[in-house]
């Protein structure tokens, strides 16, 4: 029997049709992704349990395959230039020290050329003596502490890698503290507010993601635990954090701008920052010497320790009548104060739960008036202030609290900059005696 022939009209139909049949094919295919074990420090026992969750993951989305790289000799074979032209994406699965990897700026260009990079744990943990993998990953391990119980804050709750999770996570875990990490160089998506153990406020990244070269990376700093790489939000975080690494979910990696800018309420009724979220500018230490205090991821810091006394830090631009609003955060045992025209103090002190209310408790007019009520939250929550003042009255409200009702104080209170109180003066916060974070601090002018 002999072929019919085609007109040939239908031939270039054809031609286009099978064509576009192929590429559907070609992009139905699942990525390759290595997942990368080898160490040459410290091994993690949860190594295994995260290999296999890899491959869980990897079958459950249909999206990749795994290959594992578990020595020396998988690394040999496996991660030359050549042969990483055979995968799409790497998982770091609790790597530690310098890996033998064939060519490390060989494979560094590879992730630059488009591939995906995910790091877990301890991967933050590997080459440190070579500066190109941690600008890579965007941080090095300095250290952790006990293992400890942490809410993770949410920093993007639209993120393939978090939009699962709540505005707060709670995780028990061995949390990482890292050096070399700069936060205006990635996209945040998990940080805490407060050192993990002692509760100081500053910026702890635990999660984080950013484009390199035409690569992406995702790390995430959490899973020392098996009990935690078991848990079906971790492992979706790793899913899609992975899955968005190889391009399969779109998702933002832009820099997070960390300036405070008030609500558009607010900006209405006349309300300006009084900090802008990203430097001291308009601010000065009150010794010249003084560096106790530091801008953390839109908080401003005082951080005192042992061996480093703080100091005060005093606004540049003077006041007379207003109404100041700001947040403070404070650790256990802390003591510090927020004064009004530099002279009067609002006390800031760890005084939870058992406070009686004195001249010197939490929210007093300090040496001068108690607090109407105690108001105050525990150590390591925000507290929201209003202080307003007009001549020599003040009315103070804490968390919602009216503590303080058209009060005269007509004298400094301790500490003061100066005693003339009948000029307008600066804001200053306490740094002197220990540690805090304020945020979110406006200012409305009053006639």
């Amino acid at each position: 029997m002999n072929n019919p022939i085609l007109p040939d009209w239908l031939t270039p139909a054809l031609t286009m049709l099978l064509t576009g049949l192929l590429a559907v094919s070609a992009a139905a295919e699942p990525k390759k992704v290595l997942v990368v074990s080898v160490t040459k420090g410290f091994r993690h026992d949860v190594i295994p349990a995260a290999d296999k969750m890899m491959g869980e993951l990897a079958q459950k989305s249909g999206k990749f395959t795994v290959d594992y790289v578990k020595t020396d000799e998988d690394m040999a074979a496996k991660m030359t230039v050549e042969a990483l032209k055979g995968y799409d994406g790497v998982v770091f699965n609790n790597t530690t020290g310098d890996l033998p990897l064939p060519d490390r700026e060989g494979f560094l260009n590879w992730i630059k050329s488009g591939k995906g990079f995910a790091g877990l744990h301890a991967a933050t943990d590997t080459f440190p003596g070579f500066p190109a993998y941690t600008d890579m990953i965007g941080g090095l391990f300095k250290t952790h502490g006990a293992q400890v119980g942490v809410e993770c804050l949410n920093q993007d709750p639209f993120h393939p890698a978090t939009r699962h999770l709540g505005p707060r996570t709670y995780v028990f875990d061995e949390i990482y503290q890292v050096k070399d990490f700069h936060r205006d160089r990635v996209h945040g998506l998990l940080t805490l507010d407060k050192h993990p153990n002692t509760g100081v406020p500053g910026d702890y990244p635990v999660a984080w993601c950013k484009e390199y070269g035409q690569g992406k990376v995702f790390y995430f700093s959490l899973g020392h635990r098996t009990d935690v790489v078991e848990r079906e939000d971790y492992r979706t975080t790793v899913l899609n954090g992975v899955l968005w690494t190889l391009g399969e979910l779109p998702g933002d990696a832009q820099v997070q701008s960390t300036a405070y800018q008030v609500s558009g309420d607010e900006a209405t009724l006349g309300f300006k920052p009084l900090f802008n979220g990203v430097d001291l500018t308009g601010w000065k230490p009150r010794r010249p010497d003084g560096k106790s205090w530091s801008v953390q991821n839109g908080m401003l810091v005082n951080e005192v320790t042992e061996q480093a006394h703080g100091v005060d830090l005093v606004s540049e631009a003077k006041y007379w009548n207003f109404v100041v609003r700001y947040e403070y955060l404070i650790p256990k045992g802390a003591n510090s104060g927020f004064y009004l025209r530099g002279r009067h103090e609002v006390q800031i002190l760890d005084d939870y739960p058992d406070c009686v209310p004195s001249n010197s408790s939490n929210g007093s007019i300090y040496n001068f008036a108690a607090p109407a009520k105690f108001a105050s939250l525990k150590p390591g929550e925000w507290n929201q202030v209003e202080a307003t003042m007009k001549g020599n009255r003040v009315t103070v409200i804490l968390n919602g609290v009216k503590i303080h009702d058209n009060l005269v104080v007509d004298r400094a209170t301790g500490s003061e900059l100066d005693n003339k109180v009948n000029e307008p003066g600066s804001f200053f916060l306490q740094g002197d005696h220990g540690c805090v974070a304020f945020r979110n601090v406006r200012v409305k002018i009053l006639e």
